[in-house]
Order: C-alpha cells, then sequence, then structure tokens
C-alpha cells in the first residue's frame, strides 16, 4: 500500500518535471550538444592513430566514443548544484515535511530531463553517422538491454554519489566545492577521454577496483561491441550501489537532525 502511494507520487512528479523540462527543451538542447567531448577525442585518438598501441579498429574506437556520448548524455547528474541551491534559498524547509524523500524531486528532475533530452542526441549521433557511414551499426536486443541497463546503474552510481555530497550542504554552504574534488578523476577515469584499456597495466590493476570505469566506460564497450567483462561490469556497479546507499539514508539522517532553515 505505501510502496504504492510512493510510486504514484514519484510518477506524478515525472510528469510534472516531464512537463516543466519542455519548457526549457531549447536549453537542453545546448546542453546535449555542449557533451560532444568524445567526438574531440575521437579526431584526436584517430589522427594520430593512436588507436594502434590498443588494437582497436578505427570504427570500433568511433563506435565506442559515440556510445560514450551516448551514456554520458544519460548519466549525466547536477543534484549537488540543485540541493545547494534549494538550500540557500530555503526551498528545502517546505520539501521535508512532505511525506516523500525530496531526492525524489530530484531523482524525477533528472529522469524528465533525460527524456526531453533524448531526440536532441538521437539527431547528433544521426549527424555523427552521417560523416562516419561505416560505424553504422544496430547492437542485437539483448546488448541493447544491457546497455540500457548498465547506463541506468551508471546513473544510479552518480546520483548516490552526487546525493551524498549534496547532504553535505547541511554541514556547509559549498557543498559544491567538493563535488568538483571529483571532476577530475571522473573526467580522465571514466572513459570519457580515453578507453579505460588503453591505461598502463599498473593504472588498470586499481582503477578498475574504483566506481569510475563503470560510469561510461562498461556501459559503452558493452553497447559498442567492443571486449568486456559483462558479468564483473555489473557485479562492480551493483556493488557500488550497494555500498553507497547505505552511506546516503546515513548522511541524510544525520544531516537532516542538524538543518537549519535558511534563505527567505
Amino acid at each position: 500500500m505505501a510502496s504504492n502511494l510512493i510510486k504514484r507520487k514519484f510518477f506524478t512528479l515525472l510528469k510534472v518535471q516531464y512537463s516543466n523540462m519542455l519548457e526549457y527543451r531549447i536549453e537542453i538542447a545546448l546542453w546535449a550538444i555542449s557533451g560532444v567531448i568524445p567526438f574531440f577525442m575521437l579526431n584526436i585518438w584517430t589522427n594520430n592513430n593512436l588507436n594502434e598501441y590498443i588494437n582497436i579498429s578505427d570504427v570500433m574506437l568511433s563506435r565506442y566514443f559515440l556510445c560514450a556520448f551516448f551514456v554520458r548524455q544519460f548519466s549525466v547528474v547536477w543534484v549537488v548544484f540543485s540541493f545547494e541551491e534549494d538550500s540557500l534559498m530555503g526551498k528545502v524547509s517546505p520539501y521535508l515535511i512532505q511525506p516523500l524523500n525530496p531526492f525524489f524531486r530530484y531523482f524525477a528532475q533528472h529522469l524528465a530531463e533525460q527524456l526531453t533530452r533524448f531526440p536532441f542526441a538521437l539527431l547528433i549521433a544521426t549527424i555523427f553517422f552521417i560523416f562516419n557511414p561505416e560505424s553504422i551499426w544496430i547492437p542485437n536486443f539483448g546488448i541493447l538491454l544491457l546497455s540500457i541497463i548498465s547506463t541506468l546503474l551508471s546513473f544510479l552510481i552518480q546520483f548516490l554519489i552526487q546525493s551524498i555530497i549534496a547532504c553535505l550542504c547541511f554541514w556547509t554552504e559549498k557543498a559544491s566545492s567538493i563535488e568538483r574534488l571529483l571532476f577530475i578523476p571522473t573526467l580522465f577515469l571514466s572513459g570519457l577521454l580515453a578507453p579505460v584499456v588503453s591505461f598502463p597495466e599498473y593504472v588498470k590493476s586499481w582503477i578498475y577496483l574504483t566506481p569510475f570505469p563503470y560510469l561510461i566506460d562498461f556501459p559503452a564497450n558493452l553497447l559498442s561491441g567492443n571486449a568486456t567483462n559483462i558479468s564483473s561490469g555489473f557485479s562492480m556497479q551493483i556493488l557500488w550501489i550497494v555500498l553507497l546507499f547505505p552511506v546516503f539514508k546515513k548522511i541524510w539522517s544525520k544531516g537532516t537532525k542538524k538543518y537549519t532553515a535558511m534563505g527567505s
């Protein structure tokens, strides 16, 4: 009964947020265009024949960076900035007295933004295929389904990490500064700039123990058809979610007890 009530509230939130996001579709289109870093990296890799060092063909490398673009589009998270702004503006207070954790609101906001972003990402991919027709491929249904699941798990990992940092707003006014400490490792270790397989062995020996390769590299390799350990990838994604969720619940519980209203 309670779970059905939460589901109804969440889907209502999702519909409201989707309607809200449609009002900002031009801005969302610009955000989608701003995420084309993988295509610049593809150009650098292919023009310098760097793919020869990791035995990946030009076509498979093109598909990898296209998939990295797609995964990034549907796993990007900004909840720490939204929560920080709401906290400073005093908007968190009414959320706290509602019978639903405020982070459901931010979760629905992100999903709605992704739904709005989808046609723009599809358009960018179409343009990519026009200039790279040899990269066109259609993944089979099983791989496509696993890729969608792994991208969703990637989104959950990033959402939980940022939510934990967002909860630090109960102790500091600038929790987003702490989030920026994660920007560099996320950029370099997630596979956004280079496939993780291209890293030296001593780096790979520890990087796969962190959550970063499972944010982009694993889902992108899975979707593009490049070699990857599927069972290990999913196991690590689930493990990180299982580890991060109790941390979020603990810090949220402690933070709400310390909460002091700010703003108007």
